[in-house]
């Protein structure tokens, strides 16, 4: 796509070229359906309209929208946004797959990481609570991780659960 770009639009600046190909770039992402043809009829339709107005994002467009250079340099712009997007698309089970990948590395990183940590007074404090409310027996707790104690305070709080549900 990028290497496109150096070959479109030679006649405007570098901020005219810029905001035609951004537009091109969202109108052809919006209507992928349409194809490279229908996607570059809308836009010429919709310029020349906004053109009559006299509220065209693009007035530098009214000398060269019908120019044959013009035309066909979106066209094949259009048509290069459209293979970007269907590659996207293709890419997208990948990526999710790799972010997925990613989420479990972190988490099991962080459940190495605690299993080396001593436990806060925040979790040391919990778990002496939940004891006294649900009255459990406490478990000698110096010798566990931050992991461990983690663990044991959802396995009450799961054993629990039910006079959670009848609270309500």
């Amino acid at each position: 796509m990028y290497q496109i770009k150096n070959r479109i639009y030679l006649n405007f600046d570098k901020t005219q070229k810029s905001a035609v190909c951004n537009y091109l770039r969202a109108l052809s992402k919006q209507n992928l359906t349409l194809g490279a043809a229908g996607i570059l009829d809308k836009f010429i339709e919709d310029e020349k309209y906004y053109l009559e107005l006299n509220a065209s994002r693009f007035p530098f467009l009214s000398e060269v929208i019908d120019d044959s250079q013009f035309l066909k340099d979106t066209e094949d712009y259009i048509k290069e946004c459209i293979k970007y997007y269907e590659y996207k698309e293709k890419q997208k089970p990948i990526i999710e797959a790799q972010k997925e990948f990613e989420k479990k590395k972190r988490k099991f990183l962080q459940e190495v990481k605690m299993s080396k940590e001593a436990p806060t007074k925040k979790q040391l404090y919990y778990y002496d609570r939940l004891c006294k409310k649900y009255s459990i027996e406490k478990k000698n707790v110096d010798e566990l991780s931050k992991l461990d104690l983690r663990d044991e305070i959802e396995r009450i709080l799961d054993e629990h659960s039910d006079d959670y549900k009848n609270v309500d």
